[in-house]
């Protein structure tokens, strides 16, 4: 059952590349992003981004799930994909941080 479950998910997860790179874009551009913003480089500030980033930031350490974390595959799945799908939130409200920084939309 486990087996077949992982396997399941890893290939989903493979067939969504899409996703978990526009997740590791959001992450790796956020604090950057954050540090331009309060020096006063980058203007407009994306407020859009920091809610999207609280409310994942939230969701990861509120005790509150849909799924309880007790049941441990399933409960840890929920968090990854609504903290994941919240992430590719912030990662679209980046675009312009990008191309203010000059990065290709795929960095």
């Amino acid at each position: 059952m486990v087996k077949w479950l992982s396997g399941t998910l890893f290939g989903r997860l493979g067939r969504r590349g899409w996703a978990i790179q526009r997740i590791g874009r959001a992450l790796r551009l956020f604090l950057p992003m954050t540090s331009d913003a309060i020096r006063g480089r980058y203007r407009p500030v994306p407020w859009a981004a920091f809610g999207w980033m609280g409310l994942a930031l939230a969701y990861l350490i509120s005790p509150l799930d849909l799924i309880p974390d007790f049941l441990f595959i399933i409960g840890l799945v929920d968090d990854v994909v609504i903290v994941g799908w919240l992430l590719t939130r912030v990662d679209r409200h980046l675009a312009a941080y990008r191309v203010w920084k000059d990065l290709s939309p795929e960095a």
